[in-house]
């Protein structure tokens, strides 16, 4: 169960990451940006810890998805897609 709740939490922060991102470039301003990147990673790390302090079966799962996508997308993107990467300020 858990690992299958996982994987939802991986695709879930997938999916806010992709439309967050969306909205954050085509305002073309680098407080949007700013902002986008600092809502992805709160999603992403907050929601994920406070979702695995809850110690139940279904939070710790959707939790550790949580903050599995949010590293996922980092790594994978080179911190565009979170705003993780300084290029993206300038």
């Amino acid at each position: 169960m858990v690992v299958g709740l996982a994987l939802v939490g991986v695709l879930g922060y997938l999916v806010v990451n992709v439309v967050v991102g969306v909205v954050a470039l085509s305002l073309e301003s680098t407080v949007a940006i700013g902002v986008g990147g600092g809502v992805l990673a709160v999603r992403g790390i907050g929601a994920g810890v406070v979702l695995v302090r809850l110690r139940r079966s279904w939070s710790v799962g959707l939790g550790l998805g949580l903050m599995i996508g949010w590293g996922l997308a980092s790594i994978v993107s080179a911190g565009f897609c979170t705003g993780l990467n300084p290029e993206m300020y300038t």
